[in-house]
């Protein structure tokens, strides 16, 4: 394939990353296989060398756990794509719209859910959100959460970490800065 038959599909891989159509945001790989071709993932390379650029990268999430080796390409195509920023510890409360309190109680019930393995009752979550909020927030932020994708709720209301927060939070970074003792 001709270099201008990829810049055509990199110029197409963006418009669908960068584009909400659906109710969340990104892409799933077997769309972008079908709309790229069998060499989607080496149009994704080469879209993400151009992104580095401005401070952004394309993020891929897996359904469940992130697969350990090489993933295999059913896993590929069942996972999420979607443009992030490269540096995590950018000014997230200038760019999510949330207000500060927001992102603190989701910063907190990640941490908490994060230390307890991935998964906590949403009682425990509730009552650790409910020694700094009021219980009409706590529930309508929690509930904003799930919607949003940063937390999973089952039946035996669990809470678990979402998809989101898998894709745009690194959980092994935050767990570090809240633990650090030269905070001042």
């Amino acid at each position: 394939m001709q270099s201008a038959g990829y810049a055509r599909k990199v110029k197409k891989a963006v418009q669908m990353l960068l584009f909400k159509r659906h109710r969340k945001p990104g892409v799933k790989g077997w769309e972008l296989k079908r709309s790229l071709g069998r060499d989607y993932m080496k149009i994704i390379k080469m879209l993400n060398s151009r992104l580095d650029d401005l401070g952004l990268r394309v993020k891929i999430v897996y359904e469940g756990p992130e697969p350990q080796k090489s993933p295999k390409e059913g896993e590929i195509e069942r996972a999420r794509f979607f443009v992030t920023l490269r540096n995590p510890s950018a000014s997230v409360d200038t760019l999510s719209g949330w207000r500060v309190d927001e992102i603190a109680a989701l910063t907190a019930a990640i941490a908490y859910i994060t230390s307890k393995q991935g998964k906590a009752p949403r009682k425990d979550v509730e009552k650790l959100l409910r020694e700094k909020f009021p219980k009409w927030r706590v529930e309508m932020s929690l509930n904003q959460y799930i919607k949003k994708g940063y937390m999973n709720e089952d039946d035996n209301r669990t809470l678990y970490i979402g998809w989101r927060s898998r894709a745009e939070i690194d959980q092994k970074m935050l767990l570090n800065l809240l633990l650090r003792e030269d905070i001042n």
